[in-house]
């Protein structure tokens, strides 16, 4: 049956396992011994529902929200038996060691008890934006509506690609002013305020493990992995469960990271803190889809000039940051050797993954030896000629398998350019494109299974940023017709129900603040 979110119904079993700051400051501070400190939301001037997710709310058992609901997802109201808190834990950020750092604008609310659920019957629920808790650093603990927006849509859209990823429940205005330096170039301005309400079966990063580690709190290490294995991966039982569960978390990220290409999402900040230990993708900051394929690409101002994160080297930073996972679990690991080995499974599985996702994409009823080339050969040619990804791929199903000529071939996949083709282009796509159509014919499954498989694996209508950039405008100014708009396009990626949005990124939006390029402010 289900319940509102102000029916006083929350659960605590992380925080009655683990030690806590149970003071209520909020003021920064160092929290050694303590895997979170109490934090109660600060309340706002008129908090006003913006949006809703009644699918995500059907899953977790939860009634669409009255004034009491909104009040309490706008931080103004409590109940006599919450008792929110936010996360402690560290990270590696942009390569380097961070220290602590912790939920310095999220509080979570509490575990909220779901029917039937895999992860131990209940979701965690966090308010992003709500406050300042114990490990705001310098900052206010707040959200714009500009980084809400991106958030709550963001969430929803991957959800619906099929990618793993937290998912959010709702968006609320606070009625308040927020001043954010948007791209940290000293040039702040007054920006709406806005609340989400995430959920996921956890929020555990990489970094609350490293935190731990990091400080020699050796017996807190040892029980937030068990307390982590026993709610979350509960078939690991008997020996080496560590080994086995960071098996597990190599093999998840691996999947999730694949999904990512498969789709074509830059994450823009892929710190360990940013990492989850479920393999779902976590903080949605200054992503980005790809819109013409380039695998330098970063949406990431802060990721500049070394461009860490960007698309084309995003496999190999998840196995970084699993090294980093893995370092951590050394001081409680009884055979480092293998801890060691068990990283290495990383590779295998993420190409295993990477060839089946590539030949879902091209239409192949099974991947054979010769297919990884061209696949490679796929690669080099996107890279060089950079057309948008989501239409190319899109063109390549209807693609006629009868051999073409050049211009035929450069004709049929023109719409999806963003630049004439060179000499040496044109000819690169034209030869890949009759090899291609040369295995397609190979196939041992009809012309339909293969068109079908390839509508499944090539999203039509991917959340771009400059959608997002005019949404967000549109919403500033009191109208928010985009956004219902977009609010419905990302529930059905794969269809052609929404044909507006099936083009290339506009000229004007290529240097456009808030659509090329993010801060992680954004």
């Amino acid at each position: 049956m289900k319940q509102h979110l102000s029916s006083d119904r929350f659960t605590y079993d992380f925080c009655g396992t683990f030690p806590g700051d149970h003071s209520g400051s909020l003021k920064p501070r160092q929290t050694p011994g303590v895997l979170y400190s109490e934090a109660v939301p600060t309340p706002v001037a008129k908090p006003a529902l913006l949006a809703w997710s009644d699918e995500l709310a059907e899953e977790l058992g939860i009634e669409r929200p009255n004034e009491d609901d909104i009040n309490l997802l706008g931080g103004n109201l409590g109940t006599a038996n919450m008792k929110p808190y936010a996360l402690c834990y560290a990270g590696h950020q942009f390569g380097n060691w961070a220290g602590q750092l912790g939920d310095g604008r999220a509080i979570c609310l509490g575990e909220w008890p779901v029917d039937g659920s895999s992860t131990n019957g209940s979701w965690e629920v966090q308010l992003k934006g709500a406050g300042p808790t114990a490990y705001s650093r310098r900052a206010d603990g707040r959200a714009v509506l500009r980084s809400s927006v991106r958030e709550y849509l963001m969430s929803e859209a991957m959800h619906y690609l099929g990618v793993p990823t937290t998912r959010a429940l709702s968006l609320v205005t606070t009625g308040d002013q927020v001043v954010r330096d948007m791209f940290y170039d000293g040039r702040p301005a007054y920006e709406p305020g806005a609340i989400v309400c995430r959920t996921a079966p956890s929020f555990l990063r990489f970094g609350n493990f490293e935190m731990l580690a990091a400080r020699n709190e050796l017996d807190s290490l040892q029980n937030l992995v068990d307390w982590t294995i026993t709610r979350y991966y509960p078939h690991i039982q008997g020996e080496d469960q560590v080994l086995r569960w960071f098996g597990e978390v190599v093999e998840r990220t691996a999947s999730m990271i694949v999904e990512w290409v498969r789709v074509g999402f830059v994450h823009g900040v892929m710190n360990t803190d940013n990492m989850s230990v479920l393999g779902l993708t976590i903080d949605y900051g200054p992503y980005s889809f790809l819109d013409n394929y380039d695998p330098d690409f970063t949406p990431n101002t802060t990721d500049l000039p070394g461009r860490r994160y960007a698309f084309g080297k995003q496999a190999n930073m998840a196995y970084w940051n699993l090294s980093c996972l893995a370092n951590a679990l050394v001081p409680i690991s009884k055979d480092v050797d293998r801890l060691s080995e068990v990283l290495k499974t990383y590779e295998e599985h993420y190409w295993t993954k990477y060839y089946a996702m590539m030949g879902g994409k091209l239409g192949l009823d099974h991947v054979r030896d010769e297919d990884i080339q061209i696949f490679q050969e796929f690669e080099s040619m996107l890279a060089a000629i950079q057309p948008d990804m989501t239409i190319f791929y899109q063109l390549l199903i209807d693609l006629p398998l009868d051999a073409q000529t050049e211009q035929e071939v450069v004709s049929y996949f023109q719409s999806s350019f963003y630049d004439d083709l060179s000499p040496e282009g044109r000819a690169q796509l034209h030869h890949l494109i009759h090899k291609y159509q040369t295995r397609r014919k190979a196939n041992a499954c009809t012309a339909e299974d293969a068109k079908a498989q390839m509508q499944s694996s090539n999203p039509r209508f991917v959340l771009r940023n400059y959608l997002l950039h005019q949404a967000i405008e549109q919403l500033e100014k009191g109208e928010d017709t985009l956004f219902r708009k977009l609010q419905e396009a990302i529930k059905d990626p794969y269809s052609k129900r929404f044909e507006e949005f099936f083009e290339t990124r506009p000229g004007w939006a290529t240097e456009q603040a808030g659509c090329s390029m993010l801060s992680c402010s954004s």
